[in-house]
């Protein structure tokens, strides 16, 4: 793939991209988060005490990601060196950088359940829930429009031009995001498709695929399992891959050759899709302007069939037979 796809990690054109290695693959069943991997690859080093302490912490993490070390030692009833001892002990140099590992594993890690139980613990009106949902939904755009690099969106697009099919994979509420993305392609006159089905039927199309197509990938925090692996499947075969997530310590972020970043995060129970949708819908903009003679000639046949055809409500006095029954 060329260069400068992404915001996040890149990966220049060329061979075909090396698998990562399988420690965190999520087909060997264990993907961990940078500060699992640091806690595995030192947990025999460790005594008892600092491996409770480290396992209270991270089961606690939506209540310790944003303390200090000293509030940290008040939470867990210690001292404050022996905080700092313990992080040592993971081969942090600081503190500073042990809290950013914690603050992405509570990331990573959050479920519904806890972040709905966490804006109910606050007892606030239903009225500021929803002033604070809008808020987050504003400043996910702000993150989204600050770190998305239009020679990014544009190089994307070039990359999807030359792309003999184009498989978007996504799963679950993603999938939405997925059928969006594919659909807008596939008016711009790209050979796009959104997979729908059993995992079987999303790994025998991406067997179909080779390098000069392009699969698309669509997941976030801890990532769907079916969704990751359809990106490993496809860099066995040389396919190159692209990512959207919400952070570059994601799964989709690490196996992709290339991903953008669209925050998702929601002060209630589902994720919010405004970033991702602004992103998709960037996307398509530089598509339909590659080539936009192409696009223009497509949109109109697209017209002169809407304007001849059945789809639309009949506007007032274009009704024939129709009568209002008060349903």
């Amino acid at each position: 793939m060329g260069t400068q796809l992404s915001a996040g990690r890149r990966r220049s054109g060329g061979s075909p991209p090396r698998r990562a290695p399988s420690r965190s693959a999520p087909d060997g069943g264990s993907w961990r988060t940078p500060l699992e991997e640091r806690l595995r690859a030192t947990e025999s080093q460790l005594s008892d005490k600092r491996r409770r302490l480290l396992q209270n912490i991270l089961s606690n993490a939506e209540d310790t990601c944003f303390l200090t070390s000293r509030k940290l030692a008040e939470r867990f009833g210690v001292d404050a060196a022996t905080i700092v001892r313990t992080i040592q002990a993971l081969g942090y140099k600081r503190y500073s950088d042990f809290a950013s590992d914690l603050r992405s594993h509570f990331i990573l890690n959050v479920t519904p359940y806890a972040v709905m139980r966490a804006a109910a613990r606050e007892q606030r009106p239903v009225a500021t829930h929803v002033e604070h949902s809008l808020e987050m939904d504003r400043r996910n755009l702000e993150v989204l429009c600050a770190s998305l690099d239009t020679k990014a969106v544009v190089a994307l697009a070039r990359r999807v031009e030359r792309a003999r099919r184009i498989l978007v994979i996504g799963v679950d509420l993603a999938a939405t995001l997925a059928y969006l993305l594919a659909y807008l392609l596939v008016t711009l006159g790209y050979d796009a498709e959104a997979p729908v089905g059993s995992t079987g039927n999303v790994q025998q199309k991406i067997n179909l695929l080779g390098p000069e197509d392009l699969v698309v990938a669509i997941s976030f925090g801890r990532c769907l399992r079916e969704t990751v692996n359809a990106v490993l499947r496809a860099r066995e075969r040389g396919v190159p891959t692209f990512g959207l997530t919400d952070s570059d310590r994601t799964p989709i972020a690490r196996f992709c050759d290339a991903f953008w970043i669209a925050p998702i995060t929601n002060p209630t129970f589902n994720g919010s899709y405004v970033a991702p949708v602004a992103a998709i819908n960037a996307l398509a903009v530089a598509c339909a302007h590659i080539r936009p003679q192409r696009t223009l000639a497509l949109l109109k046949q697209k017209q002169d069939e809407l304007e001849t055809g059945t789809r639309w409500f009949p506007l007032d006095g274009q009704l024939e037979g129709h009568h209002s029954s008060g349903g």
